[in-house]
């Protein structure tokens, strides 16, 4: 049986990375929330979790919408509190855990308010925006947040993994993509 040659093995392993070059590590695909009114592009097919968690002593029954890819999450959390007030309120509590889970460092950040009136009564919005650097699992990550209170409704957008995997341009195209109805 003859071996095979180093130049074949050779152009076998580069044509094999050319090819897997080639395959997109991101694919994108539309999601519409059935129930919490969103819409976003994620980078592989979404999985849907709902768990308790705890914003500052109140107990909030959170919905999870996240994919992962290259070890990256990206993540849509929503939930339904009592009032508007409990919901701004809970922009800080969100971050605050975020931050605390990863021991984390606010590089930016930034927020914005604002009022509507319609037929239908005064609706309010504010939002919340960081990017932090921490360690999750004894490696360096970064973590890319929205959190936004809309009446009574709160979402908490996020990409959380390792800095030299995440492009401007995938952050920018995750979060650019998110729609809150």
């Amino acid at each position: 049986m003859k071996k095979p040659s180093l130049a074949l093995l050779l152009a076998t392993l580069a044509a094999a990375s050319i090819l897997s070059a080639c395959s997109p590590k991101f694919d994108w695909r539309d999601y519409r929330s059935p129930d919490a009114q969103f819409t976003a592009l994620f980078p592989g097919k979404p999985a849907v979790l709902t768990r308790e968690i705890d914003l500052d002593g109140k107990k909030v029954s959170l919905t999870m919408t996240a994919s992962e890819v290259d070890g990256n999450t990206f993540a849509i959390g929503s939930a339904v509190l009592d009032s508007t007030e409990q919901a701004q309120a809970a922009l800080p509590a969100m971050q605050t855990a975020l931050l605390k889970n990863i021991n984390g460092t606010v590089r930016s950040e930034k927020s914005a308010s604002a009022a509507s009136s319609t037929a239908a009564g005064i609706h309010q919005r504010s939002s919340l925006s960081i990017e932090a650097s921490g360690t999750q699992q004894g490696k360096p990550v970064v973590l890319v947040g929205r959190f936004v209170a809309q009446d009574k409704h709160i979402f908490q957008i996020i990409i959380l993994g390792e800095e030299r995997k995440l492009s401007r341009d995938t952050i920018d195209t995750f979060m650019d993509s998110v729609k809150l109805d």
